[in-house]
């Protein structure tokens, strides 16, 4: 008697990468059949609910249903993989094993993982995690994320006689210079730019998007990804040194726990 192939639901509202993962999973897991692919969350419940697949994978941010509330509807009647864009209050959760996620850009090495945990409990026919809690703390955090206003994307700047409309993920670092806020950022071909604006630095750091951009003193606010190399200070202190730049940043006392790992 030949045994019955493990069948699976991709949800996600991106065509792309809906194939993307379609194709992966066939060099990954040639005998898993991929029966239905759902472009939000409502969709992949109804198509669920008709094909009963055995796993689904679930982007975590769709129109409409998010895949984890399509999950708690779903229940513990599949295993669920969340395929996320990284999101913070969610790796915590994931990395404790209460749930298999799978982070945009899909890799093949944390995919092949992914396929040998469900090839495992398949093979046990281990029952499927109670994770309802779980899901509604993180269906609690999607509806507060979603009230939370958009961080700021661009920054108007008087550069000469001209306004300038500085794109927010260009900007190297921020500092607040006596009444105004001094914006440096990476012009035309990489080359860097500065300008002042009169919004105070407090102000704009409650509208930065906090996963890039850092406080590292009362005066300053540094983009994470502009960040070459930081010393150390006897004083407990510390420099940041910046890609392409001669400005050298300081980080306070109150803010050197930010890069303890360095």
């Amino acid at each position: 008697m030949t045994a019955r192939r493990p069948t699976a639901l991709i949800a996600d509202d991106e065509p792309l990468l809906r194939k993307a993962l379609t194709r992966m999973l066939a060099q990954a897991w040639p005998e898993l059949d991929v029966v239905a692919q759902a472009r939000n969350g409502r969709e992949a419940v109804e198509l669920f609910e008709a094909q009963k697949p055995d796993i689904c994978f679930l982007d975590v941010h769709m129109p409409g249903m998010s895949g984890v509330e399509a999950a708690r509807l779903i229940g513990r009647r599949a295993h669920l993989v969340f395929v996320t864009a990284y999101d913070r209050y969610a790796v915590q959760a994931f990395d404790e094993g209460a749930l298999d996620y799978l982070v945009k850009p899909l890799e093949p090495a944390r995919l092949a993982d992914t396929v040998s945990r469900l090839q495992e409990r398949l093979r046990a026919a281990q029952p499927v995690s109670n994770t309802e809690a779980l899901l509604e703390q993180l269906v609690a955090r999607l509806d507060k994320d979603a009230a939370a206003p958009a961080p700021l994307r661009w920054i108007h700047a008087s550069v000469g006689q001209a306004l300038r409309l500085i794109p927010v993920d260009e900007i190297d670092f921020l500092r607040s210079d006596e009444k105004y806020t001094l914006i440096a950022w990476r012009g035309d071909a990489g080359k860097p730019g500065e300008a002042l604006i009169r919004t105070p630095l407090r102000e704009l750091v409650e509208q930065l998007d906090a996963e890039h951009f850092v406080q590292v003193h009362r005066a300053v606010v540094v983009n994470l990804r502009a960040i070459s190399h930081i010393t150390r200070s006897l004083n407990e202190t510390a420099q940041i040194h910046l890609k392409g730049r001669e400005e050298v940043l300081p980080v306070s006392r109150s803010y050197l726990h930010l890069f303890r790992q360095m």
